[in-house]
């Protein structure tokens, strides 16, 4: 009996250790990012004309990302997280709750709609699903957006592996950023 109990003790603390170094393999993608281009793959012509910049903010229970495009061409639109220019995003900063808890707002201006966003984590990898749903000029539309982020081991590289689907097609991209 007295064996029993050890062995359990000694399985539950073991559990706990496990779940303490899971907790701290979850990367913090805190900083400002600027996108290299040239490791970069399938970017659209827009960002591939301009500057592009994240500036990502993130505590224990969400994460929120600002992207910044200058310069480039005029938007082709579609996708999710491009920039507007003027050096703003789409429409602010994207925000996530840490929780696995999928959270939905009404979309404002123009188009109005819902913005459902759910973050969940794959090891050290984050992964952020966004769905716009709307209509605009008449048309109903969904725009979903699949963002895979994970850090190199100095944590100087961001990479953002994108998959999108609009009304204007499917897109998938990898995005390199380097810590500023």
């Amino acid at each position: 009996m007295k064996r029993l109990i050890l062995t359990a003790g000694l399985m539950s603390a073991f559990l706990l250790a496990a779940i303490a170094v899971g907790a701290q393999n979850k990367p913090n993608f805190a900083g400002t990012w600027a996108l290299d281009k040239s490791k970069s793959q399938g970017l659209d012509q827009r960002m591939q004309s301009a500057d592009v910049s994240w500036v990502i903010t993130q505590d224990d229970k969400t994460i929120s990302i600002e992207s910044k495009v200058t310069g480039g061409a005029a938007p082709t639109g579609g996708g999710g997280g491009g920039g507007m220019g003027g050096g703003r995003g789409m429409a602010g900063p994207r925000s996530y709750t840490l929780d696995g808890k999928e959270v939905t707002t009404e979309g404002t201006g123009q188009m109005g709609g819902t913005n459902s966003m759910k973050a969940t984590w794959t090891g050290g990898t984050l992964e952020l699903m966004s769905v716009r749903a709307g209509n605009f000029n008449g048309n109903d539309f969904k725009a979903t957006t699949d963002d895979k982020l994970s850090l190199s081991g100095d944590g100087k590289v961001l990479t953002v592996v994108r998959h999108s689907e609009s009304p204007r097609g499917t897109t998938d991209s990898t995005m390199v950023f380097n810590k500023q």
